[in-house]
C-alpha cells in the first residue's frame, strides 16, 4: 500500500511540473491526467518507475485495450538518483497495446464461446428450477458485477426474471469467470520500449506542449 501512496505523490508532483490537471468529477477511475491545447483536452495516462521497466495494470484486458488506444502517456523515470520523463504518443504505444491484445484474444474468445455453451439444465444445476426468478436469484449468480439498475433493467417479468433472461445472467457471468483467468497481471513494458523517446529533464510543460502540438499537427 504504501506503494501505491508514493506512486499517487509522484503522479500529483507530475500533474503540477507538466501543468496537467486531473478532472475530480471523473472519481479515481477516470483519466490520470488531461492537458487544453488548441482547444482540445488531452487525455493523458501517468506512470512513474523507479526500476526502469514501467508496472502497468493488475488485470490487463480488453477493458484497458479500449481505454488506452487513444491515450498520450507520461512516464517518470525514477532511478539511481536520476529523475527525467518520457512523452509516449497513442501512435507510439499502439504496438506495445497490440501485442498484448493479440496475446490474449484467444482466451477471451473461448471465454465468449465456452460461456454460450452453458444452458438451462446447466443453470438449474446451479440455481434450482423456477418459472420466476428473482432479484435476489440474479444477484447471487452476478453479485457486483452489476449495479443496481442494470439488474432491475434486465428484469422481464415484474419484479424478476424469465428462465430465459436468467440464463443471459448465467452465461454472463460464466462469461466474466473464464476472462478473469485471461487477463495478464501487470505487463511491465521495459525501458528499452522508449529508447526513441526525447528525455524531459526541463522546461518540462513547454516541451511537453511542444511534443503534443507536434503530434496533433502531424495527425489532423
Amino acid at each position: 500500500m504504501a506503494g501505491n501512496f508514493q506512486d499517487d505523490d509522484r503522479e500529483d508532483a507530475m500533474r503540477k511540473l507538466f501543468k496537467l490537471y486531473k478532472d475530480e468529477k471523473e472519481g479515481r477511475d477516470g483519466v490520470d491526467a488531461h492537458l487544453d491545447i488548441n482547444d482540445k483536452s488531452i487525455p493523458f495516462e501517468l506512470k512513474t518507475t523507479s526500476k526502469g521497466s514501467v508496472t502497468t495494470v493488475r488485470d490487463f484486458g480488453p477493458d484497458h485495450i479500449n481505454k488506452w488506444k487513444d491515450k498520450h502517456w507520461l512516464i517518470g523515470f525514477f532511478i539511481k538518483g536520476k529523475e527525467f520523463y518520457h512523452y509516449a504518443t497513442p501512435e507510439k504505444m499502439s504496438d506495445w497495446i497490440e501485442q498484448k491484445a493479440n496475446y490474449i484474444k484467444p482466451d477471451f474468445m473461448l471465454a465468449d464461446l465456452a460461456s454460450q455453451k452453458l444452458t438451462l439444465d446447466d443453470m438449474h444445476k446451479v440455481i434450482g428450477e423456477k418459472d420466476v426468478y428473482s432479484y435476489e436469484d440474479a444477484r447471487s449468480i452476478q453479485k457486483m458485477q452489476y449495479l443496481k439498475e442494470k439488474y432491475i433493467g434486465l428484469q422481464d417479468k415484474e419484479n424478476g426474471y424469465s428462465p430465459e433472461r436468467m440464463l443471459e445472467i448465467f452465461q454472463d457471468r460464466g462469461k466474466y469467470l473464464i476472462e478473469r483467468g485471461s487477463t495478464l497481471n501487470n505487463p511491465h513494458i521495459p525501458l528499452s520500449y522508449f529508447k526513441d523517446c526525447i528525455e524531459i529533464t526541463e522546461n518540462h510543460d513547454e516541451v511537453l506542449r511542444s511534443l503534443v502540438t507536434e503530434y496533433l499537427d502531424k495527425n489532423q
